[in-house]
């Protein structure tokens, strides 16, 4: 039984690495096909690029808000719809990012609660971001949610599962400080259908080889027998 999509982030400390392009095919050869990076770090046409070669390549691809301000966002939201990228997740705004991505077939995550700093943090009570999910999944126009799970100050499984049980089957991905496998199996549980890492696997926080290849193939693994054993209980 496979688990839910790993989406390998080439990005360090929430802004895409300086060299995501020469990593690329690294990613790649670990059979990772769901790859994304942020809107901030590499300019426009670095990150456009870098876009074409994750598309050329086969894997669906992610681009994550980060940026804060309302006018970056919507930018972002334009940057995304000229790099054919297959969702936008991150943002806060769907009353901004919705009609800039009308008419396309982009999937759109949001963020749940109120995300503040750089890199980002979940803040406020688990009961007001389990209600801003909800919101966000009654809005034209979003797909899914983008939940910062262990971004957050609190119980961060009993809010994957309250928001995965609101979310009734709607893409939840949990993204943010996915470090070890205990996290990766929390995941599972919780009913999300795909998570993120990024900074963890380039940093080697993963226990086996500290290369990337060796990260990411654990991360592989680590979901799938995660999902096996959620299975048979």
């Amino acid at each position: 039984m496979t688990g839910p999509d790993f989406i390998f982030m080439l990005t360090r400390a929430d802004r895409t690495i300086p060299d995501a392009l020469d990593r690329l095919p690294e990613v790649l050869a670990a059979g990772v096909r769901h790859i994304g990076f942020k809107d901030v770090g590499l300019p426009p046409e670095a990150l456009d690029r870098l876009a074409a070669a994750i598309r050329a390549a086969g894997a669906q691809l992610y681009l994550e808000v980060v940026s804060l301000d309302e006018a970056s966002e919507r930018r972002s939201a334009a940057m995304a719809v000229d790099f054919g990228v297959d969702v936008l997740m991150g943002g806060c705004r769907p009353a901004v990012v919705v009609p800039v991505l009308a008419g396309t077939s982009i999937r759109y995550y949001p963020f749940p609660g109120d995300v503040v700093g750089h890199p980002s943090i979940l803040a406020g009570e688990a009961d007001e971001i389990l209600r801003s999910a909800r919101e966000l999944l009654d809005t034209p126009g979003v797909h899914g949610l983008d939940l910062l799970a262990y971004r957050f100050d609190g119980d961060a499984e009993a809010l994957m599962k309250a928001v995965c049980a609101a979310a009734a089957g709607r893409p939840v991905v949990v993204a943010g400080s996915l470090d070890r496998p205990e996290r990766i199996a929390a995941v599972v549980a919780a009913g999300a259908t795909g998570f993120t890492v990024g900074t963890a696997a380039l940093d080697g926080a993963f226990p086996c080889g500290a290369a990337l290849r060796d990260q990411l193939d654990f991360i592989l693994r680590a979901g799938e027998v995660s999902a096996t054993r959620a299975a048979a209980h």
